[in-house]
């Protein structure tokens, strides 16, 4: 991701309906490092994998930290089928991860902590305001255009794109 500052006033160039993913990691205990290592791992390949997969349905992500022990990620997806899809199909990398996952969360009981929330978010249910920033979470994801473009204030931006 680009951390070139677009300057003044932008919006994501979103359009339609998008899913956004939140998935994290919380480490128990940070000796356990063969209940916790594997599944931090297996993360970036997972990342690669679908960034480069056109058509998979990730339109972008962005790793976030909350702490020592916190990893999550925000991801930007097109719909539910693909992001749902992406977690079934046996040749792809998350399957075997989630299969290791389980089988070492039932050895090391606590040790390592994951979660998952999803939303499908309706086109005219979201909006955004970057003012002097790079290309940021669903901007980073989708394309930065001018505020001007879809209204000055939240309120016209998420009025205009219900219409």
């Amino acid at each position: 991701m680009s951390e070139k500052v677009v300057p003044g006033r932008n919006t994501a160039a979103a359009e339609g309906d998008v899913v956004v993913f939140h998935i994290g990691l919380r480490i128990n205990r940070l000796l356990a490092f063969s209940s916790w290592l594997p599944a931090f791992m297996s993360m970036p390949r997972m990342l690669r994998e679908l960034s480069q997969e056109k058509g998979s349905g990730l339109l972008g992500y962005k790793v976030l930290y909350g702490g020592f022990r916190e990893y999550y990620i925000v991801q930007y997806w097109t719909d539910k089928d693909r992001l749902l899809a992406y977690a079934h199909q046996q040749d792809k990398e998350h399957r075997p991860a989630w299969t290791a996952f389980n089988r070492r969360a039932r050895a090391g009981k606590g040790h390592v902590g994951i979660w998952h929330e999803t939303f499908i978010v309706p086109a005219g249910s979201y909006e955004s305001v970057y003012d002097d920033m790079p290309a940021y979470g669903l901007a980073a994801a989708t394309g930065v255009v001018p505020v001007g473009r879809r209204g000055d204030t939240a309120a016209q931006r998420l009025s205009a794109a219900k219409e």
